[in-house]
Parts: C-alpha cells; sequence; structure tokens
C-alpha cells in the first residue's frame, strides 16, 4: 500500500482518488484512563507528558506516519479530523500531527479539524495538506500552485529552529501536492524552501505550529526521520518509552483487569504471529486459566499441526486442544472452484467446529482474537471512525455473539512489527515470530479450480521448496510474503525420450514487498525449478 501511494498518488491537496479523512494526535496515557502509559510530551514545550494520537486527512500515509512515531518509542493512535478537543483531552494529548490527504482546503466539504485544536496550546505538525489546512485556519491564503510538484526534490533550510535542528543545509524531500500557502498573513516564519515551493518549512511565530509541504514519513525523505524526531523530541519533549517491555507489562495489566478470576479464556490460534503472541500474552498474564483451540482444517503449511504442538504444548505447557477436522473440511470444499465460495463455505466450517469444541471447555467466558490495529481501522471501527470497511470479518468471525463470549483482544493497538517484538520478548521461536503472514482459508486460496487433498499436498510441498530457497537465499526476511499458487493448467514435461502433460502441473510464486522503499526482489527462479521436480508428489514446473 505505501509503495503503490508513493508511486502514483497525489496526497497532498487536489488528488485523484477519495480517502477516508485523516491526521495524527500526540497524546499521554495514564493508568487506568487508557491502555497504555506512553512518553513524555510538553503543553509548553518541557513539563506534560503524553503519547502520539493521529486523526486523518484522507491519507494512505496515516498509517506510515502513526508508525514512524511508534518506532522513535512514542505511542501514536489514529483519529477522525473532527475529533473534539474534550476527546483528545481524555487522553491527556499534548501534541498533534495532521497528516496529509488528496482534498483541496478551499473546496466545499473537504475535511477540517475541529475549531477548538487550535485553542488547546498544543505542538502541531502539519504534513502537506494537513500544513494547508491548519495554516488556513489561522489567516493563511491556500491556493493552487503555480507548478504541481510530485517527486524529490531539493530542499534548503534558512534558519535555525529545535525542529531543523541536526539536519543538513540541503537534502532531498518527496513532494506531493497540487496546492499550495502563498499568503502566511506575518504571522509564519519560512525555515526552508525548495525551487517551487518557497514556503516547504513553516513554524508560526507565537505558537507551537508547524508545517511541512513534503512528505518526511516515506524514505523518500532521507532527513525525514530526523525531522519527526525533532518534533518529538525537541519541540514536544518525548520520554521515549514505549517499547516492548513496557508494552507487554500494560498488556499484562489489562488482561488481569478484564477477566475475571473465576474463568477460562479460549484462544483461536492458527499458528501465525498475531494469535500466537496473543496465546503466549495470556499465558504470561493468566497461566493455567488459557486454552488455545486449534483446528487442524487440511489447509495449512507443511509441519504447521506438530510446530504449533511443540511451541504451545511443550515449551509453554498449555492446555492445547487440538480438532482433527480435515475430512470435514475437505469435503465440504468437494466441486467447488469460486474463491469466495471457498471462503464462505470454510468459514462457516470452522465456526461449527470451533464452536463444538469451544463448548466443552468448562467457564470458558472470554474468547481472545490476535487482532490488531490496521485490523481495526480496515474493518471500519477505528478511533478515526471514517475507514473504508476493507475487512468485513476476519479471525473467528461471529463466534462472540453466537456463543455469548467477552472478546478479549490485548494486540488491536499494535502493529505487526510491534507485535514480533513482542513476540520474541514472550520466548517465541524466531521462526514463528517472523514467518510469513498466512490466509485464513489456508492453501484453499491459493489453489486455483477445485481443492483436494491431493492437491493441497502437491501445493504445500511446493511451498515448503520456496520457503526453503528464500530462506537459503537471505531474502525471507527482506520480503513480506512469498508463496505459491497452484495452477490448473497442466505443464508439459519430459518422460524417457517423448514429452508428456500427464500429473505435469504449474506453480506460480509470488513475491510481496510492503515498505514505501524501491528495492527490488533479486533471486533466481532456477533455485525453485530442480527440486520442485525431484521432490514434488507429482511433477510441477516452477
Amino acid at each position: 500500500m505505501w509503495t503503490r501511494a508513493c508511486e502514483g498518488d497525489d496526497l497532498g491537496g487536489r488528488g485523484d482518488e477519495t480517502h477516508a479523512a485523516a491526521a495524527v494526535f500526540l497524546a499521554r496515557s495514564k493508568g487506568q484512563a487508557s491502555r497504555f502509559s506512553t512518553s513524555r510530551f510538553s503543553l509548553n514545550y518541557r513539563h506534560a507528558s503524553a503519547n502520539h494520537r493521529h486523526s486523518r486527512f484522507c491519507s494512505q500515509y496515516v498509517q506510515l506516519i502513526a508508525r514512524r512515531v511508534r518506532e522513535n518509542k512514542v505511542h501514536s493512535l489514529i483519529f477522525a479530523p473532527g475529533v473534539s478537543p474534550d476527546e483528545l483531552r481524555r487522553h491527556n494529548i499534548i501534541g498533534l500531527i495532521l497528516s496529509g490527504g488528496p482534498s483541496s482546503t478551499y473546496e466545499k466539504g473537504a475535511p477540517q479539524p475541529h475549531a477548538g485544536l487550535f485553542d488547546m496550546n498544543l505542538p502541531t505538525l502539519g504534513i502537506c495538506y494537513g500544513m494547508q489546512a491548519a495554516c488556513q485556519f489561522l489567516g493563511a491564503k491556500v491556493e493552487t500552485s503555480a507548478r504541481r510538484e510530485y517527486g524529490r526534490t531539493r530542499l534548503e533550510v534558512l534558519a535555525a529552529d529545535p525542529f531543523v535542528a541536526h539536519m543538513p543545509r540541503e537534502t532531498n524531500v518527496w513532494m506531493s501536492h497540487g496546492d499550495m500557502v502563498t499568503d502566511f498573513g506575518g504571522d509564519f516564519a519560512v525555515l526552508a524552501r525548495t525551487r517551487n515551493c518557497p514556503n516547504a518549512v513553516v513554524r508560526h511565530k507565537s505558537r507551537a505550529i508547524f508545517g511541512v509541504q513534503f512528505h518526511p514519513e516515506v524514505t523518500h525523505t532521507p532527513e525525514g526521520s530526523q525531522l519527526l524526531r525533532n518534533f518529538l523530541y525537541e519541540v514536544c519533549a518525548a520520554r521515549g518509552d514505549w517499547n516492548a517491555g513496557s508494552i507487554v507489562e500494560n498488556l499484562v495489566a489489562n488482561i488481569r483487569n478484564q477477566v475475571r478470576d473465576d474463568s477460562q479464556v479460549i484462544c483461536g490460534l492458527s499458528g501465525g504471529v498475531d494469535s500466537s503472541v496473543t496465546a503466549a500474552l495470556l499465558n504470561r498474564a493468566i497461566p493455567g486459566r488459557v486454552t488455545p483451540i486449534f483446528v487442524d482444517n487440511g489447509l495449512l503449511r507443511g509441519s504447521e499441526r506438530d510446530r504449533v504442538e511443540a511451541v504451545f504444548r511443550g515449551h509453554f505447557k498449555m492446555d492445547l486442544h487440538i480438532v482433527d477436522a480435515e475430512t470435514r473440511f475437505l469435503e465440504r470444499l468437494k466441486g467447488v472452484t469460486d474463491p469466495q465460495e471457498k471462503r464462505r463455505r470454510i468459514g462457516h466450517e470452522f465456526i461449527d467446529v470451533f464452536r463444538a469444541e469451544a463448548l466443552r471447555i468448562p467457564n470458558a467466558h472470554y474468547l481472545a482474537q490476535g487482532t490488531l490495529y490496521p485490523d481495526v481501522i480496515e474493518s471500519g471501527h477505528s478511533a478515526a471512525g471514517t475507514a473504508a470497511n476493507i475487512k468485513l470479518h476476519h479471525n473467528v468471525g461471529g463466534l462472540p455473539a453466537e456463543l455469548g463470549f467477552e472478546l478479549v483482544e490485548p494486540l488491536r493497538d499494535l502493529f505487526k512489527d510491534e507485535v514480533r517484538t513482542i513476540g520474541e520478548l514472550l520466548g517465541l521461536t524466531e521462526e514463528m515470530v517472523w514467518r510469513h503472514p498466512f490466509p485464513g482459508p489456508g492453501l484453499a486460496v491459493r489453489i486455483i479450480g477445485e481443492v483436494t487433498k491431493a492437491r493441497c499436498e502437491l501445493l504445500r510441498q511446493a511451498d515448503q521448496i520456496i520457503i526453503e530457497e528464500i530462506v537459503a537465499a537471505g531474502w525471507y526476511r527482506k520480503i513480506a510474503q512469498a508463496f505459491g499458487v497452484l495452477i490448473p493448467v497442466p505443464s508439459v514435461g519430459v518422460m524417457g525420450d517423448g514429452r508428456a502433460y500427464s500429473d505435469q502441473n504449474l506453480i506460480a510464486i509470488r513475491f510481496v514487498e510492503s515498505t514505501d522503499d524501491d528495492s527490488r526482489l533479486r533471486i533466481s527462479t532456477q533455485r525453485f525449478s530442480p527440486r520442485s521436480r525431484r521432490e514434488s508428489p507429482t511433477k510441477s514446473a516452477a
């Protein structure tokens, strides 16, 4: 998503797409008032404490901004642009970041921050559209720029200021805008400029309000991380205590506060990092009162069941329930070729299987899920309240309502990289913590056409070859995901002295990157084909 945004989307006014509104806020979470205690910020640059919160102005980059803040050991969350000052005060907000967006501030219906935000006397950073919206509210004039900018350009720092401290006099920045602030009314000082944007970095002369016309959150802006650190630490006086240790302590306390002493928690365990970290975290918080349920549906990766059993039953000594349901799932999938129908049938069957096993566990009143912050945002349930409902369901779907469980979702405020770090701290194996994502419906959606036991076994072995070769080439941790897809097209092969199509299969290999830089995977498919031909149960070509 971030790569695409960097390569083709306009985010700084007059864009080509419409997205939910967005911005970013800094806040402090106090004990029981919030889920986490976080970093120090300052209402007057030096004395109050806070963490980061985000409110979105239509930007695909908003999650990236939130992550960049957290990478600097400062907590961040996303809110809608119209969030009220009272709501922010409940989170002890002490700093704001207003994100970019594709709208023009002068257009009717363009998203605008709540008027009361600028009366809170908080350090504020506006990025691209966020800069334009903030400056316009304070009396500046925003107009269509004479020359729309998109891509890298040179930034020249003109003045000394804590906000641009430790930055070279000239550096590259990533521009993406069609509008520009043209008249600041004498209230802002210019800190840096580009050839086409004389007001690329500004600060208010009497308030702690800063604006940048470019995107500091992307890797295309090399000194962008420094600029964000300056805002967090030089301007907001962040304490920087958002780290794995403090996060785990707070998560454990939250679980103990939520779960009654006389109750058991069941956990839907898939073997992926999210559910595995959830189970390990629950075991840390309430040992002996967690029952993971692992459903073997016959659609899993190679050795998945053995791996899960070794970690949770062997290492953590948990009461792991394994349900062998391969026959049931394959029977439900017989003759089905439509991908969505596969998903629907697998989902319904999973609920039936999981329900039956859950009802066998005494005093089970809670259901734990590995829901992450992107899941919350993409399900349309984030604090922003404006995200597109990309994920109509996740994890175990309707089980909480059907069984009367209370949900326990300890990771719902975290991003994947934070969850991985926590998993390592909790003692999960490196292989489990850093493994690539795997779809809920499993191999069924990586098999084009009908799903059978033989075809699952073929793809499972091919997939294992792919992963082993990527690991051997040193690429596994450098890419987000790699997997094989079984194509229902016979592939010509040589048997003896002639060509044959019998038992010849085609495996497509897909690699996925999820960074916002220009890196490219370099690995030869020659690593896969010889092994796939030798080792697969029926012949295949990669």
